[in-house]
């Protein structure tokens, strides 16, 4: 939860990284934590911080249970070399991506580092179910995130393993987007329970990395990707589409109910027509071809 900065100073109590501090309110004695761009670098572990500084950009309260208590941990036992790594992959992220980062890649980059790290070294296995359309969805985040798997093993004499690097995507494309990496995982689950109900009503099998198979799963994942940020499209010819396409859009129907049962929420029928298009123009391509 964020606060208002109702607190004149802050007693810094721990250098996180260099964007996030650990610090305690000289008001009411609770801790907190803030992030700022540089801000951990400039006070060096000591002194305070004034409520007014410029480059505080987030204050989150620790007892926020909700939203901070998984992070408590972490806060404390946080490997200083993570938290030098995450900076610079942060950094990475936003000469390529310029817009202000979602705040929680600053405390979720390196608890998943941290973990990651202790698999590896303690032999466990990395399993990415979802990692070419991870590659095909999100390439350039792919690639950030491969150059971060670069740093991290040079660092930590480690090897990570591509389907790591995906996983490290949905953190880049996290920050970026403001989607949570809950909520990318929910969506590739969903993505491939659609691809599989598509090809059973219709009986037919796309080539895994087809170019049939990469569009159909680019739309349907962005798809979903609007509906969660109730992002509405505008789509004309609804009523066209309804009479002209009646079978790709009883499809969609079906489709459209996995995606609300999964999600929670209801999904528009401009989105619904604007599939059963996508569907249409899929299915003439097949014939053709076959």
């Amino acid at each position: 939860m964020s606060l208002s900065r109702e607190i004149e100073q802050f007693q810094v109590q721990r250098v996180i990284g260099n964007n996030v501090v650990m610090v305690q309110g000289s008001k009411n004695g609770k801790e907190y934590v803030i992030i700022g761009k540089g801000i951990g670098f400039a006070v060096k572990g000591s002194g305070v911080i004034e409520g007014n500084d410029p480059r505080i950009e987030k204050l989150f309260r620790l007892e926020d249970r909700e939203s901070w208590s998984q992070y408590q941990i972490l806060l404390e036992d946080i490997d200083p070399k993570v938290m030098k790594i995450t900076d610079e992959i942060i950094a990475d992220i936003q000469s390529q991506f310029p817009d202000k980062l979602n705040d929680k890649i600053y405390l979720a980059l390196p608890s998943h580092i941290q973990f990651t790290i202790y698999r590896l070294r303690n032999g466990m296995d990395i399993i990415n179910p979802f990692l070419q359309e991870t590659k095909m969805s999100f390439p350039k985040e792919f690639d950030i995130a491969y150059k971060a798997s670069e740093k991290i093993n040079a660092e930590f004499q480690v090897q990570i393993p591509e389907d790591e690097v995906g996983f490290l995507t949905y953190h880049v494309y996290s920050a970026v987007n403001n989607v949570s990496v809950g909520q990318l995982v929910k969506a590739s689950n969903i993505v491939s329970e659609l691809l599989d109900m598509i090809q059973q009503e219709r009986n037919i099998t796309f080539e895994h990395g087809s170019m049939n198979h990469i569009r159909l799963m680019i739309h349907l994942r962005f798809s979903l990707e609007r509906i969660l940020k109730g992002s509405l499209i505008d789509n004309p010819f609804v009523k066209h589409i309804k009479k002209e396409y009646k079978e790709e859009y009883k499809l969609s129907q079906k489709l459209g109910k996995v995606m609300q049962r999964s999600l929670g929420v209801e999904i528009p029928e401009e989105e619904l027509c604007f599939l059963a298009m996508h569907l249409h123009r899929l299915f003439q391509t097949l014939v053709k071809q076959n």
